[in-house]
């Protein structure tokens, strides 16, 4: 009797936890509030979002207010706006908008510069050779990604270009999710792709270090930054991307389509 009294006990208890569990869920999900003028912000200036159909502009929307809620957002000597955190938000979305469930744990910041910085992370106007618009962070800028504002809106503002800054430094951090920068994107691609991966890298590397490619040409100087350089050019300007690199393109697409 004691027995079936203790059995009985501890299922009332396992009950109880379940409920209180998805209690917490559902209190987690209406904190995510999803502002309605986003959608005609995103509509003028995120060319990927306006392409999607309502209910993905929709899912969209909600994994931008989910990337915010969990990344803080820091501006250096400018005051930040709201169209700077949603570019950044669309930038982290874009390249895992078809991932189910995809969270950045290896970005806790993001810091934003003014203009473009040199090695030195310097950016005053005075300073020679500020070429740099984003990098992901080493060392003591583990987990942060430093992004050039300017950088930044001239990516979104060009929509006839194939670069996009934020959209390059989120696939290098894809790329980081296996724990190294390679331009193996471990967890993107089965395990069978990843020799005809890098024997596609190294031809279209060598097509582009000999003028006979389109590519951008950093993207010739490391299978990482091809990577990189690849998939700003594979959102940006996608039906291009698929008529002048098709073999690449199916290969990024089996990459950003899980």
């Amino acid at each position: 009797m004691l027995y079936i009294i203790a059995i009985a006990i501890l299922l009332i208890v396992f009950i109880v936890s379940i409920k209180s569990k998805r209690k917490k869920s559902t209190v987690s999900l209406e904190k995510l509030v999803v502002p309605e003028h986003w959608h005609p912000l995103l509509l003028k200036h995120i060319l990927f979002y306006e392409k999607l159909n309502v209910g993905e502009q929709e899912v969209f929307r909600t994994k931008m207010a989910s990337f915010l809620k969990e990344t803080n957002i820091e501006a250096i000597h400018f005051e930040l706006e709201e169209l700077d955190t949603l570019l950044i938000a669309a930038s982290a979305v874009i390249p895992v908008f078809r991932f189910p469930n995809w969270k950045y744990t290896n970005l806790s910041t993001v810091l934003i510069y003014p203009d473009y910085f040199d090695d030195d992370l310097q950016f005053d106007s005075q300073i020679e050779g500020r070429t740099i618009g984003g990098l992901v962070g080493t060392g003591r800028f583990e987990k942060q990604m430093i992004l050039s504002r300017k950088a930044l809106h001239l990516g979104f503002s060009n929509k006839t270009d194939k670069g996009n800054t934020a959209i390059h430094e989120f696939i290098h951090l894809l790329d980081k999710a296996d724990g190294v920068v390679d331009g193996i994107p471990s967890v993107l691609l089965n395990k069978q792709y990843i020799i005809p991966w890098l024997q596609l890298v190294h031809k279209e590397m060598e097509a582009i270090n000999n003028n006979n490619s389109d590519i951008r040409s950093y993207g010739g100087t490391s299978e990482i930054e091809f990577l990189a350089v690849a998939g700003e050019y594979f959102f940006e300007r996608p039906k291009l991307f698929q008529r002048k690199h098709p073999e690449l393109y199916n290969m990024l697409a089996l990459c950003f389509s899980k």
